[in-house]
């Protein structure tokens, strides 16, 4: 019998944040303990990397409108926020995420970033489609998906941005998962060590991106990054 886990293929197992349901105590304190992981792994830098490759050269005197699919608590958009600021930068920026009560904390955290605006939307809804942006941004977002479902989403998203999408998502690897494992044993919150090792599960090799990426348009650029994430950037041609 091998103890090792089959990264082979994408898991299909539901994650508990999967059910949009899911509000009070338990949701805040998910959404805080993965902000607060995303930091100490360094994962965020994956997206900030990104977004400073794909406006490399872009013109600052235009208000650049980026969206933030799955956005959970708004941390992402609140970095995005300061670099934005930073750079010189005039961004409009908002959330999108499926789950009422995450948005009204995401809003609640977000108080003081006035270029910040969320909305509480299903993403293959018609009020989603009415959106209007320039840039897209994905972190540990499409995981969630199967890849039919990825493709349909990224081919929907591509047709509306001017400049293009960066996806931060997981590499499926065995390692990852019992590393995860063993971050775990310091965590008490049930909901971030079981969703945790399933979105690893339902991670990617970079052979499963680079085959959605021939079924859509524009230039793709997939680059490996610690901690086990996949930096793709999705450019507009």
């Amino acid at each position: 019998m091998s103890f090792i886990i089959n990264t082979k293929y994408r898991s299909d197992e539901i994650e508990i944040m999967d059910d949009f349901s899911i509000k009070g105590i338990l949701l805040r304190d998910t959404l805080d303990k993965l902000a607060n992981i995303n930091k100490w792994l360094g994962g965020n830098k994956v997206t900030l990397n990104g977004l400073k490759k794909i406006l490399k050269n872009h013109p600052k005197e235009n208000t650049i409108t980026i969206i933030d699919l799955g956005c959970g608590d708004g941390d992402m958009l609140r970095r995005v926020a300061i670099f934005g600021k930073k750079a010189g930068y005039t961004f409009k920026l908002i959330g999108v995420d499926a789950n009422e009560d995450t948005v009204k904390y995401a809003t609640q955290l977000s108080r003081n970033y006035h270029e910040i605006s969320y909305l509480c939307q299903d993403i293959f809804s018609d009020e989603f489609e009415e959106n209007n942006y320039d840039l897209a941004l994905s972190t540990l977002f499409l995981h969630h998906f199967s890849e039919d479902e990825i493709v349909s989403i990224l081919n929907q998203i591509q047709k509306k941005t001017s400049i293009g999408i960066i996806i931060n998502d997981l590499h499926r690897h065995p390692l990852a998962y019992y590393l995860f494992k063993l971050l775990s044993l310091v965590i008490k919150n049930k909901m971030v060590k079981q969703d945790g090792l399933t979105s690893i599960l339902k991670g990617f090799k970079k052979g499963d991106l680079v085959r959605i990426s021939k079924k859509l348009n524009g230039k793709s650029y997939i680059q490996w990054k610690w901690a086990f994430r996949y930096q793709w950037i999705l450019k507009r041609t």
